[in-house]
């Protein structure tokens, strides 16, 4: 049994936490935040009964095997380094750093430990993205691809009151594109590699941090276009576009009904069984890595080629 201690208290956290209850070989042992009550709260929603205040004491403890990281994403790395330095995996949530040199050091420092350290990219292990996967043979050569995701945030209205929530405070990382725009960028890096090139745009918001954005990937003869935002929204399919059809994605977050329309206007749609949770593929994966089951090398490649075209966005 893989024992876990989550860091965080955010949704995400307790959308995880909902999602190891669906995994066998692993459990939440451990509650750890800097706020007693406020980490005692959510252990109690979680079913969780140990509370920690303290990281570092936990990590030595012996007691636990690995940590999921939902802090803000600015405070990663560090969490990350020292868990690693006490033996101990590391389940990161995205974006798993910053930079991409920082989690290259991690990939790195895990290796000599003997550890595993892992983005979770729900999308990027949803069976739907492989689904996608299998029927561009269908279309032809890729030509085309645009990936979009807007989701308003409620604390967009905290920014537009004076304040610095910190999902768009720069100095912990914050902004549209490590929250959301990731995802459109890691379903083309799943899909098709990593990009030749990468040009993006950012919208600022009164915080310094970007509130939208888009990107366009170069490819050998074809492109892919991201777009992605937290102050507005958007409902439209995503789409790649082959010499032969084009196939129409409902949601590149949890592809679940894909359609292929060929040139002569005749369209199959291929629904993708999924769970409502997403994250549990994602914690499967990660708990396959932990047990010795797979080779994390495609991950961190993945997740490094997600990093560098971040980094080539912000400039």
């Amino acid at each position: 049994m893989i024992r876990l201690a989550t860091i965080g208290t955010s949704t995400i956290t307790e959308r995880f936490a909902d999602a190891v209850t669906a995994v066998d070989g692993i459990r939440i042992d451990a509650v750890t935040s800097r706020d007693a009550a406020r980490g005692r709260a959510f252990a109690d929603r979680i079913g969780v009964a140990r509370v920690s205040t303290d990281l570092d004491a936990l990590l030595a403890g012996g007691d636990v095997d690995a940590v999921y990281v939902g802090s803000p994403n600015g405070a990663h790395a560090g969490q990350a380094a020292r868990a690693i330095a006490a033996g101990v995996h590391v389940f990161l949530e995205k974006p798993a750093t910053p930079t991409a040199a920082e989690f290259a050091a991690l990939v790195e420092h895990a290796r000599r430990r003997g550890v595993v350290v892992f983005e979770g990219m729900r999308n990027a292990y949803d069976p739907g993205l492989s689904r996608v996967c299998e029927l561009l043979p269908e279309i032809g050569p890729v030509r085309l691809a645009s990936f979009t995701y807007g989701k308003r945030s409620a604390r967009y209205d905290l920014v537009l009151a004076g304040e610095t929530p910190n999902i768009f405070d720069p100095a912990l990382a914050g902004g549209a594109l490590f929250d959301l725009g990731v995802y459109p960028l890691s379903a083309a890096i799943a899909l098709f590699g990593a990009p030749n090139d990468v040009a993006g745009r950012l919208v600022p918001v009164a915080t310094g941090a970007d509130g939208a954005g888009a990107a366009l990937l170069a490819y050998d003869g074809f492109v892919a276009q991201i777009a992605f935002s937290k102050i507005g929204f958007t409902a439209r399919p995503d789409e790649i576009q082959g010499e032969r059809g084009t196939i129409e994605i409902d949601a590149i977050t949890d592809p679940r009904e894909i359609a292929v329309t060929g040139l002569g206007g005749i369209r199959t749609v291929h629904r993708v069984d999924g769970a409502e949770n997403n994250m549990v593929y994602e914690v499967a994966r990660f708990a396959a890595l932990v047990r010795g089951e797979a080779d994390a090398a495609p991950d961190h490649a993945r997740t490094l080629a997600v990093l560098r075209a971040v980094e080539a966005i912000r400039g």
